[in-house]
């Protein structure tokens, strides 16, 4: 029997409660779930690779089937690399389909037996993404809701140096 298995890209700077979900979402959904850190060209991560892998890893520490990894370059290939047969997708609002839809067809034209999965958070998390979590921590916003203790205190120090 083949295991099912999904991998979860994103950037992760920093990881937050909505992320935490829909990975427990999918880790009810696949055999394993890869919670893929993208290195992402075309931003400008407030945390190093090492520092987002390692806060993923904290907060996922009590999820058996989950584990972390870090890529570079396309994510169908990243996915063949590891005989993943999914994506996992956030969709918090419909604003979030289109690019996410568009995304997934391009991925599905790179590897036809490529699958998406659209996983949605609870509604708590709906409006939640990291640029927003880092734009409070900025200005000494509350972020212990959005975001666990060990990622809330490093955001807070990182923030502290800038």
């Amino acid at each position: 029997m083949t295991r099912k298995i999904a991998i979860y890209p994103g950037s992760f700077d920093p990881i937050t409660y909505g992320h935490i979900d829909i990975i427990k979402r999918a880790s009810l959904l696949f055999d394993e779930v890869i919670v893929a850190v993208a290195r992402n060209l075309g931003k400008t991560p407030l945390f190093s690779e090492e520092e987002r892998v390692g806060m993923i890893e904290e907060a996922i520490r009590e999820l058996p089937s989950v584990r972390v990894d870090s890529f570079n370059g396309l994510l169908v290939d990243y996915a063949r690399s590891i005989g993943a047969q999914a994506v996992i997708r956030g969709l918090r609002a419909v604003s979030d389909f289109e690019y996410e839809f568009q995304m997934a067809l391009v991925n599905r034209k790179l590897d036809e037996h490529m699958i998406t999965v659209f996983l949605m958070p609870h509604e708590k998390y709906s409006y939640l993404n990291s640029s927003i979590v880092k734009e409070l921590a900025r200005f000494n916003g509350e972020v212990s809701c959005f975001v666990p203790p060990h990622v809330e205190k490093q955001l807070l120090e990182k923030m502290r140096k800038k």
